[in-house]
């Protein structure tokens, strides 16, 4: 019996083991794949941004690419028919944030996509007192997913790359940020940087980005960054890859410790 026990338990290993290899060797090809020539295309014309890629990161996210199309569902909400440019201008996208780095969205299986902003329920807690609010809204990121995006805003947002509003990159760096296992605008940094440093340079920016909304004097970032630490740290990673050199211009230690985190440098791109 007890030999049948321990066959059983090597054979359950030896099953495991094989499955978790497959999935490693998938995963190494794909992340070293290309695009077709279509859909190289298809990304450059929807996420002009990618243009400015310096070119040593070109191929590395392709493979990044070809990875999260190969991990992500992505389903079409009230009608509307996922093409194979929303699937790349979404993955490029997203991939962006993570091709320099070895940073995955490991938690993430689904994006529902609906064709323009669609209405949300959130629950607010004040104490023992739960209310429940309807918001019209663009994107949300959940923890563990999915995350839901309005296609006319993802599309709008990967056209203009200079305006610093990118609904993609804005719930895809909330995705980072859980990663932590908690979205409070400190994700999971590089070895090299300081956790006290970053909280101190972050919570400094927004405190003064707090009161600039509040006087109604301009900001590099959007307002709405004011609204909690978490969405503050969403909006700057918006602002550090759409207008770059005006974040280094106005918040040096916010870019630097981006650029840090990200391992990119996007005001010296051309």
């Amino acid at each position: 019996m007890a030999l049948l026990f321990l066959s059983a338990l090597l054979l359950g290993a030896g099953a495991i083991g094989a499955h978790y290899w497959s999935r490693r060797r998938l995963r190494q090809k794909l992340l070293v794949s290309e695009l077709s020539a279509q859909q190289r295309a298809i990304v450059k014309t929807s996420v002009p941004l990618i243009r400015k890629l310096p070119a040593n990161l070109q191929r590395t996210l392709e493979g990044k690419i070809a990875l999260f199309l190969n991990q992500i569902e992505f389903f079409g909400c009230d009608g509307l028919e996922v093409t194979e440019e929303m699937r790349l201008s979404i993955a490029a996208q997203a991939c962006l944030l993570v091709v320099n780095t070895e940073a995955w969205y490991i938690n993430l299986r689904t994006i529902l996509i609906y064709p323009g902003a669609f209405k949300s329920r959130r629950a607010e807690h004040n104490g023992f007192v739960v209310t429940e609010r309807e918001t019209v809204r663009t994107g949300e990121s959940w923890a563990r997913g999915p995350v839901v995006l309005s296609w006319a805003d993802a599309e709008l947002g990967a056209m203009d790359e200079t305006d610093g509003h990118n609904v993609v990159f804005h719930e895809f760096a909330h995705q980072l940020d859980d990663l932590s296992g908690h979205t409070d605008g400190i994700p999971v940094l590089e070895k090299a940087q300081s956790y006290a440093q970053w909280a101190r340079v972050f919570a400094s920016a927004f405190k003064t980005h707090c009161r600039k909304v509040e006087a109604g004097h301009g900001s590099v970032f959007d307002p709405y960054g004011a609204t909690g630490p978490e969405e503050f740290f969403a909006v700057a990673v918006e602002t550090f890859f759409e207008r770059p050199a005006e974040l280094r211009d106005e918040e040096a230690g916010v870019y630097e410790q981006l650029a840090g985190f990200f391992h990119l440098d996007p005001s010296s791109w051309a």
